[in-house]
């Protein structure tokens, strides 16, 4: 098992990695928007949408797989009303590759938080 961290101070404090590799699978924690050059949560949906995605990508380059390799995602909005507004930021992210995927309306940890993404990847065969 190998368990990859980005260096975010949430992974320490709350006590999780940001994915876990195991027996050919990728488990991404819940991700949500943060902009981490800067500390700050952006407050638009669709910038939330996608610094999560681009995190999401991030921590899947480091095991030698992408967003194609994605199996199932999972969307946590406290909002359902904002969901359309992230469909051409899924979209394009997944391209040809859709994953299955659900959206699932609940409070996240901060009120600032308008999603959180979490996503299962099976990693590209033929990686070490």
């Amino acid at each position: 098992m190998e368990r990859i961290g980005t260096g975010t101070p949430f992974e320490a404090q709350i006590g999780y990695a940001r994915a876990v590799v195991c027996d050919g699978w990728v488990f991404v924690s819940g991700t949500t928007g943060y902009d981490y050059a800067t500390m700050r949560m952006p407050p638009g949906i669709e910038d939330q949408c996608r610094n999560a995605l681009a995190t999401i990508e991030g921590a899947l380059a480091r095991v030698g797989a992408g967003l194609h390799d994605v199996v199932r995602v999972r969307y946590i909005l406290p909002d359902p009303a904002d969901w359309p507004a992230c469909w051409p930021l899924t979209r394009a992210a997944f391209g040809d590759a859709p994953p299955a995927a659900t959206m699932i309306s609940a409070g996240l940890q901060a009120p600032e938080m308008r999603i959180e993404i979490e996503v299962t990847a099976r990693l590209p065969t033929g990686r070490p």
